[in-house]
């Protein structure tokens, strides 16, 4: 455990908390995340604050798929491929992260961002459930799209840049399978748990993972990503709906920020 003040660890506990609800109903928790803990601790070499992110994110994550699981319609196989496309991509997104300046690709992701935005506005029945109940019909062409593009180009994204990955996954998942949001946010939770998985992974292979501390975030992220997978059940795609656009927003004005203050 890092040396921190309980003030401190209140608020990253209640940072994580909050974390797993939005990560649970859309995804983008880690906007949340990350930066507290950056506030939080400091002087802590910026490896070990990713790693015990992602050990954080992971439980709730996991928490959120498996309530998901027990009452959404997930596909289960074709999440997991996904995932794995997801992970292969996010590797190989980290192994050229290097050579990617950060400053060129914020502005390029503000502005599809925006547009997503803009879309979902434009779109009110976007992410919506079929009026008369009936589940769409997914081709297998779709669903190798789904692992090749959504798995595979996501992920790179994960590995070059990282924010909103599971808001996209969200995004790309009722584009291209036509999930509505509620199913897509519950598909993406598994995608989210492969990528995790093999990110923290390394990070504990290198030792960069503060497991004190990450076991007792895990805890309040755990509750958040429970609660947050049972109102997006509950509420269904338009409550979905309504936080996708807080977070996008959110997202937009972070880049921004980090552009302006680059």
């Amino acid at each position: 455990m890092p040396d921190i003040t309980l003030t401190a660890l209140v608020v990253l506990c209640l940072a994580a908390g909050a974390a797993g609800w939005i990560d649970a109903v859309v995804g983008g928790g880690g906007l949340l995340l990350l930066p507290a803990l950056l506030l939080g601790l400091p002087h802590v070499p910026a490896a070990h604050i990713l790693g015990t992110n992602k050990a954080v994110a992971i439980v709730g994550t996991s928490g959120a798929a498996v309530a998901y699981a027990r009452k959404a319609p997930v596909k289960v196989a074709t999440a997991l491929r996904i995932g794995l496309a997801a992970l292969a991509g996010s590797m190989t997104g980290a192994f050229f992260a290097a050579g990617i300046s950060s400053e060129v690709l914020r502005p390029v992701i503000m502005v599809v961002l925006l547009a997503v935005a803009g879309f979902v506005l434009l779109r009110p029945r976007f992410g919506r459930a079929p009026e008369d109940g009936t589940a769409p019909r997914v081709t297998r062409a779709r669903t190798v799209t789904a692992i090749v593009l959504v798995g595979g180009g996501i992920g790179l994204y994960d590995g070059l840049f990282g924010p909103g990955t599971g808001t996209f996954l969200v995004l790309a998942l009722t584009a291209v399978l036509h999930l509505d949001l509620v199913t897509a946010s519950a598909n993406a939770k598994i995608v989210n748990v492969c990528t995790n998985g093999g990110a923290l992974a390394m990070f504990a292979y290198q030792g960069n993972v503060m497991w004190q501390l990450a076991a007792l975030m895990a805890v309040f992220n755990l509750a958040g990503g429970l609660v947050g997978a049972r109102m997006a059940l509950s509420r269904g795609s338009e409550f979905v709906r309504g936080v996708l656009l807080v977070v996008v927003f959110s997202l937009v004005a972070k880049l921004a920020f980090d552009q302006w203050n680059a």
